[in-house]
């Protein structure tokens, strides 16, 4: 899942918001497979979103309460956006793919960013840092250091070796829990 977690010490966390159907990175996957490009997507619109225009084409944002995620009506919105391009012209996806795959990006981005500046508002947190699969994502990693400057934060972004899975995650914060005798 796609979540913010507000950390007080490696033993004290609380989940203040999290994804309320597909994480970020099964948004980035799904859209791909609706695209062809493969799976994992992720990588894949990444790179293509480089080359692209991320205000060629505007996706549904969700309307959530809290701090949580929704995706649903994005990949909703993106396929119809499809459904409706390739059936007045069928080549639509290949001659637009690097527009799409820069539009998605961006869309998922504001959502995933959106909700955390509201949480680092409400909880008064300066440092915030990013993990998990989706922080090898460019556009992700860019706009929360991006976010940070503006709002003086002080951000933690993985180097991108450590980004692919979140079994190191889990091993710190059992290495924490052992150190504390759990």
């Amino acid at each position: 899942h796609t979540q913010i977690v507000r950390v007080d010490s490696p033993l004290e966390m609380e989940i203040v918001g999290t994804t309320i159907d597909d994480a970020a990175g099964e948004a980035f996957d799904k859209c791909a497979k609706v695209m062809g490009l493969g799976y994992p997507g992720g990588p894949v619109i990444d790179r293509l979103a480089r080359e692209g225009d991320p205000e060629a084409f505007r996706f549904a944002h969700p309307h959530v309460d809290g701090f949580d995620f929704s995706f649903s009506g994005l990949k909703t919105s993106f396929l119809y956006t499809l459904r409706d391009a390739v059936a007045d012209d069928p080549d639509f996806i290949d001659r637009h793919k690097a527009d799409l795959c820069a539009s998605l990006q961006h869309t998922i981005v504001e959502i995933l960013l959106k909700q955390l500046v509201r949480a680092a508002k409400e909880y008064d947190i300066r440092d915030i840092a990013v993990a998990g699969g989706v922080s090898a994502n460019s556009g992700l990693r860019n706009g929360v250091v991006e976010e940070g400057r503006r709002r003086g934060w002080r951000t933690f972004v993985p180097e991108f070796r450590f980004t692919t899975d979140n079994a190191a995650m889990i091993a710190v914060a059992g290495y924490y829990h052992y150190l504390h005798g759990d």
